[in-house]
């Protein structure tokens, strides 16, 4: 009788190994990281009640959602957040420190991912002299190809350029970008391939961006509806060049001629729709998803970054660009289970950046809110260097909020370098819209590890930032605006505040407002495709959005 029960017990445990083994997570065949440029958190529940069941609501209700992630350093800029994103840490570590900024060797601004070493694939132009030659870190996609032996397919998408190329790193078998011209093509680098594939050039013979521009854009429901929204014609919008009043039907046909000719269409939401289109050309001519190893496929939306510089939070046309990106994603995600299979992909969805209201508007409601007048501020910052130290060239650049000393020319004088500085960060915080200042050497000398000084530290590089860093009031933007729209750009809760969400194979159902942080993104995947993290990784594993 124990004998039997003996042989019992090792058969159940055999057995109980066995399902264990088969019951293992697979991982997934494709992995897609969509980026919304400039989606704030609130656009989610703002817009809830006029999402469809397919899109974003899908994700939310049998996904894992984060509702209180944020950005944890500044400048909230679309190169920073992609770079961020993909890195899982900060500028101070990736070297990503803006989408232009004043490189003090070479005494000139530069653009984050321009590459002259490299030639346009698709165009006659300059615009595909890119790569991700400036980012100092890995990647989870190089992570990912690491892990395989470069095998799988890694490839970036996007109406930006920047927005294409940092997220699939420096291993990416491609990365491809919009280009204006004359029809509207999407076009690549030779730091990717020598020529398009075919399945690229079949797609730009179509001319579909040219189609979705020779058709008004008219609001997707009736106009009455939009309650979410302010007035559609008011102030506190940027017309289109060519139109009196900022409102519905903007006549795309013969706006063209005088904003960007076929470029109007990134200005729309159609633009978002055409990069969906483009995403699914991909995933067909690549066979993503149908490979032995993992693939990866970046999708960042551009469209609605340029929709809310130009009509801002509040408009209709923010509402209605993401009433229809909510139907793209539902396009999307149907097209992803019939061609990889609701099983084998894992999705994450996020933002780059939010986006501050319009400060015409809120002062309208007596919120405090002013411009920068970044002229002004110069004269200002001169009258401190004339004032304390007899010259007002001793500050070489005043870009991003930093200031960049003209060491060359305080030498030459005999001054001394930190005196210039310290005064600096005592006269500057006088200015009517800077909020605080602080000094690189503060920076390298003391840890902040909270609030709005720590947000600056995490993106401060010491080889590439300025010698002092400024921090402008609460919902202060550029007066570039004042003539409507909005921007980005600081570490208070409107720019940093953004939806995470995860979706598909490995993640669980749920939702958490415990506060995480962009980086955490990274760590989290890695940890899914059980890979190694990108080698600058900062951020942690959020252990509660993973199936056990």
């Amino acid at each position: 009788m124990k004998k039997l029960s003996f042989i019992f017990i090792c058969i159940s445990l055999f057995i109980f190994s066995c399902q264990k083994k088969d019951n293992k997570q697979k991982s997934p065949k494709l992995v897609i990281g969509i980026v919304v440029d400039q989606m704030r958190y609130d656009y989610l529940t703002r817009f809830e009640d006029r999402y469809g069941e397919g899109g974003f609501k899908r994700i939310i209700q049998n996904g894992f959602s984060l509702e209180n992630a944020h950005y944890n350093y500044v400048p909230t800029y679309t190169a920073v957040g992609h770079a961020s994103i993909y890195t899982g840490t900060t500028p101070n570590n990736h070297g990503i420190i803006g989408n232009w900024w004043y490189d003090k060797f070479l005494k000139k601004s530069i653009y984050c991912v321009d590459d002259k070493t490299y030639n346009s694939v698709g165009t006659e132009t300059n615009k595909g002299k890119k790569s991700p030659y400036r980012l100092f870190t890995t990647t989870l996609t190089d992570q990912l190809k690491l892990a395989q032996n470069n095998n799988g397919k890694t490839i970036g998408i996007a109406i930006k350029d920047r927005s294409a190329i940092l997220p699939v790193g420096h291993t990416g078998n491609a990365a491809y970008w919009f280009d204006n011209g004359e029809n509207g093509r999407f076009i690549s680098s030779s730091f990717y391939m020598n020529d398009l594939p075919n399945w690229v050039k079949e797609f730009n013979n179509q001319n579909n961006a040219k189609k979705y521009v020779s058709q008004p854009w008219n609001t997707l429901y009736d106009i009455k509806t939009y309650t979410n929204s302010i007035s559609d014609n008011n102030t506190f919008e940027e017309k289109f060049k060519g139109e009196e009043t900022p409102t519905f039907p903007h006549d795309l046909p013969s706006l063209m001629k005088e904003n960007d000719g076929i470029g109007i269409i990134k200005e729309t939401p159609f633009g978002n729709t055409l990069t969906l289109d483009f995403a699914k050309a991909a995933i067909l001519g690549e066979n993503l998803g149908k490979n032995k190893a993992t693939d990866f496929l970046s999708i960042s939306f551009s469209s609605t970054d340029y929709v809310g510089h130009r009509f801002g939070v509040d408009a209709v046309e923010t509402e209605d660009t993401y009433l229809r990106l909510d139907k793209d994603l539902a396009d999307l995600f149907s097209f992803l289970d019939t061609q990889v299979g609701k099983e084998n992909y894992t999705i994450f969805l996020t933002s780059d950046h939010g986006a501050a209201r319009a400060p015409s508007y809120l002062q309208s409601l007596k919120i405090p809110a002013p411009y920068f007048d970044a002229k002004d501020f110069k004269t200002f910052v001169n009258s401190i260097t004339k004032k304390y130290f007899r010259n007002d060239e001793l500050v070489e650049n005043i870009s991003n909020f930093q200031l960049f000393l003209n060491k060359e020319k305080i030498e030459s004088l005999g001054l001394q370098k930190e005196e210039i500085i310290n005064k600096l960060v005592e006269e500057t915080i006088n200015y009517k819209t800077i909020y605080k200042a602080i000094s690189a050497k503060t920076l390298q000398n003391t840890n902040f590890t909270t609030g709005i000084l720590n947000s600056i530290q995490n993106g401060y590089n010491q080889k590439f930032s300025g010698d002092v860093l400024l921090v402008p009031n609460p919902s202060t933007i550029s007066s570039y605006y004042k003539k409507g729209g909005t921007t980005h750009g600081s570490g208070f809760s409107y720019d940093t505040h953004v939806p995470i969400i995860f979706y598909g194979n490995g993640i669980k159902k749920g939702s958490s407002k415990k506060k995480y942080e962009i980086i955490d993104i990274t760590p989290t995947l890695s940890n899914l495709l059980h890979i190694e993290t990108p080698n600058g990784s900062t951020g942690k594993i959020i252990d509660e959005v993973l199936k056990k």
